[in-house]
């Protein structure tokens, strides 16, 4: 596998001034510096995500708005030393993400709308074509771990005839981390950074 490039965009920390959101932010960062393992870590960030979910908040109108040329991101939360980041990811109908890895632990909450997510088994050879495993379709209120260190290559795209907004909890700053795109049919590598909206 080829080395990730260096970092070259700043950590810039973010906080929310969406109350709920800004008290599960802190919630995360108890649990980020427990030092817990990866599964006991991303099973208890589920949970929380979850249940704020299950509770409500309301985001602003412009964490929420899609982009008519692809899917955005937009930062609710930024820790200041890069340990995770909370993201609002929209797609808008008929957009979706190449297939790629998050070189990081990941949790995905549903907003609104419908995320359509296909998985693929994480390459161990290069350049060998991607074994799909299967494809979900997630809801409103729906949380599920995207992603771990080990098993984190996947497909996502907006599932119906509305936008889909999902809350995003990565163990990054996914905004500037590299991170691989694969080509499925070939397994072929390339670097990107997602890059906040």
């Amino acid at each position: 596998m080829t080395l990730p490039p260096t970092r070259t965009e700043p950590i810039v920390p973010v906080t929310s001034e969406v109350p709920e959101v800004a008290a599960f932010a802190e919630t995360v960062a108890r649990l980020v510096a427990d030092g817990l393992d990866e599964p006991t870590l991303t099973g208890a960030v589920q949970r929380e995500l979850t249940a704020l979910l299950a509770a409500g908040f309301d985001l602003p109108e412009a964490k929420t708005r899609p982009d008519p040329d692809r899917y955005v991101m937009y930062p609710l939360h930024v820790a200041a030393d890069g340990s995770f980041s909370i993201a609002s990811a929209v797609w808008n109908v008929g957009q979706g993400t190449p297939v790629h890895g998050h070189e990081t632990w990941g949790v995905v909450g549903i907003y609104s709308g419908v995320e359509v997510e296909t998985r693929y088994r994480k390459p161990t050879t290069p350049d060998v074509p991607l074994v799909d495993e299967g494809t979900d379709a997630w809801g409103a209120g729906q949380v599920t771990v995207c992603c771990t260190t080990d098993d984190d290559v996947h497909q996502v795209r907006c599932g119906g005839d509305v936008p889909v907004v999902g809350i995003h909890v990565y163990g990054a700053d996914i905004g500037t981390l590299p991170r691989r795109s694969y080509d499925p049919a070939t397994g072929a590598v390339s670097w990107f950074t997602s890059r906040w909206a």
